[in-house]
């Protein structure tokens, strides 16, 4: 397909940046409660599925138009269209499967692009346009599921001001069922055409046909740079953020992980060239989570865990995000099983929303490790300050309004002492 760019040289200033980078985290507690139990949070019940249809006015009207970061100043802008039409992305910085057939999947990288600027573009000669705004280059700066509660939570992310949204797994729970993806991107489109969206495949990412199961769906409609990292998969992959202050890994819970597989060796590969005098921030993100003390999914991914959990520790990793369990859950440095000062924080997020509902059973008694942990709907900021603190939230969903239920500051362990 075509890879051109055209650009429309039109002034305009960019938005002054922030003051801080902020990665949002979309991926649910019941304690026991000790006080009247008026004051006890109450779960919400499930929602209904949402789906959002196609509304073709026009067929080369772009939709469910998305963009991901690319490199250091680059973006790619994908989008679905019915016709034939070019893939060409004009922009500027000043307005202006199966049986199933979806639109023409178009993929265009544009930039290079300046740092914490707003740009205007339209895809493919369509007249509509959409508007971004590119991620700040330095520090300080300010960084699913198809259901009603998927929807609130979408709503919160997007007043929330953050920079880069990561996306552990779980997108649309397409499930094999392809009309699901078109609907995901249009429900998420007034978002993700916004600021890039970077994510990584879940196990309902995963498609069956008789025996053989791919990603095809998802490779196709969900593109990010994996190549800039080495990496041979769209599975498994990483970036920069914050001019290089941050590094983020995406790994696969659902790609071959053992020991002297393709994924292990570029792992080892991408931790080695991280340079932590200028890079003090190293995130990973998973689906299956490695450390988990709701009774859903269970050991699910302690075979991964068992295969790179020294790397990660090795190379002083900061924190683990993951998702699967439809739940909220925070734990303290750990590895091993056990709590380490040098090892990564693991913090679950798999409860942006979705059809399956909440997993609200708990192992009892909570174990020493896990420090929050809670059955309810929300997403996650984690905002980087500077290069030795970042703050991490927790927004619960509460009758449709965001509340922060959990908390904590984070010190890097480049600055711990006793880590490097």
């Amino acid at each position: 397909m075509a890879t051109s760019t055209r650009c429309s040289r039109r002034s305009w200033r960019g938005a002054p940046s922030a003051p801080l980078l902020s990665l949002v985290l979309v991926g649910i507690f019941l304690l026991g409660c000790s006080v009247p139990r008026a004051l006890c949070y109450v779960r919400p019940p499930a929602r209904a599925n949402i789906a959002v249809s196609l509304a073709v006015t026009d067929i080369n009207t772009p939709q469910q138009v998305h963009i991901s970061m690319v490199g250091a100043d680059k973006m790619r802008v994908s989008w679905i269209t019915v016709a034939n039409v070019s893939s060409t992305v004009y922009y500027g910085t000043s307005p202006a499967f199966l049986t199933y057939t979806s639109g023409r999947i178009n993929n265009v990288v544009i930039g290079p692009l300046l740092p914490s600027t707003i740009y205007y573009y339209r895809c493919s000669n369509a007249t509509k346009e959409f508007s971004l705004k590119t991620p700040p280059a330095q520090l300080p700066s300010r960084d699913l599921g198809q259901t009603g509660w998927t929807k609130t939570t979408l709503d919160h992310v997007a007043v929330s001001g953050y920079d880069v949204l990561l996306l552990p797994g779980d997108l649309s729970y397409a499930d094999n069922v392809q009309s699901m993806w078109d609907s995901f991107g249009l429900l998420v489109e007034p978002l993700a055409s916004q600021r890039p969206w970077m994510v990584t495949e879940g196990n309902h990412e995963i498609e069956k046909v008789s025996t053989i199961e791919s990603f095809r769906a998802y490779n196709a409609r969900w593109r990010m740079p994996y190549e800039l990292s080495g990496s041979s998969s769209n599975l498994y992959y990483s970036f920069d953020a914050a001019g290089g202050a941050v590094h983020v890994i995406m790994l696969g819970s659902y790609t071959d992980f053992a020991v002297g597989t393709a994924q292990y060796n570029w792992l080892i590969g991408d931790l080695a060239k991280i340079n932590r005098q200028t890079t003090p921030w190293v995130v990973a993100l998973i689906h299956a989570p490695w450390y988990n003390t709701n009774y859903a999914h269970q050991n699910e991914g302690e075979p991964m865990r068992l295969a790179m959990e020294g790397l990660l520790y090795k190379a002083r990793v900061d924190v683990v995000f993951a998702g699967h369990v439809h739940a909220y859950e925070r734990f303290d440095r750990v590895n091993l099983k056990k709590q380490d000062k040098c090892g990564p924080v693991h913090i679950t997020v798999g409860d942006g929303g979705n059809r399956e509902g909440l997993a609200s059973a708990y192992i009892s008694p909570k174990p020493a490790i896990s420090l929050f942990r809670e059955a309810s709907f929300g997403h996650g900021q984690f905002n980087v300050v500077n290069m030795t603190h970042a703050r991490w939230t927790w927004h619960r969903n509460s009758n449709d309004i965001s509340v922060v239920g959990d908390g904590v500051w984070l010190t890097s362990l480049f600055s711990t002492p006793g880590c490097f």
